[in-house]
């Protein structure tokens, strides 16, 4: 199957793949440090997964729709798709495991899982150099998660919600 130049895929991908990773282990983190329940963190999980990947896909759309891309329709759909399984493979570990302590840093994990794959895969495509996209894309993850997580204290205190 032939792509025409209009049609970037690895970048459909990462947009959708890097944007759930940044905003859903922000979310879980800042949720997991709070006094939500494991169960409390799966369904605002699920909720935001799938509000958040039909709007990534639909803004996606709407933007190549406005540079009169003739592909957007199927930019919007992998950029949502991929926003929408990284998601539910974020979440898997708060479904399986009951100790929100290891949930979390088995979602943490997964999502460095799914940024080492994700760049062995772009950069073998594209003959780009993987370290350093995946160092970029590991720090700009971690470090939104420690903001999360500052956050979710910040509100936990402010709120006068003790654990």
């Amino acid at each position: 199957m032939s792509q025409t130049p209009n049609f970037n895929r690895t970048g459909a991908l990462v947009l959708g793949m890097h944007d759930a990773i940044v905003s859903l282990t922000g979310l879980i983190i800042g949720l997991a440090f709070t006094s939500v329940s494991r169960i409390e963190i799966v369904l605002t999980c699920i909720i935001a997964s799938v509000t958040a990947s039909l709007s990534m896909g639909a803004s996606n759309y709407l933007a190549h729709r406005a540079e009169r891309n003739p592909n957007a329709l199927r930019t919007a759909i992998y950029t949502g798709a991929a926003y929408f399984t990284t998601c539910l493979l974020l979440i898997l570990p708060f479904i399986f495991i009951y100790n929100r302590l290891f949930a979390t840093l088995s979602t943490f994990i997964m999502a460095v899982l799914i940024i080492t794959f994700f760049n062995i895969w772009a950069s073998k495509l594209n003959h780009t150099k993987f370290l350093p996209r995946f160092i970029e894309m590991l720090f700009v993850c971690v470090g939104i998660s420690i903001i999360a997580f500052f956050i979710g204290q910040f509100a936990q205190y402010f709120l006068g919600v003790h654990i």
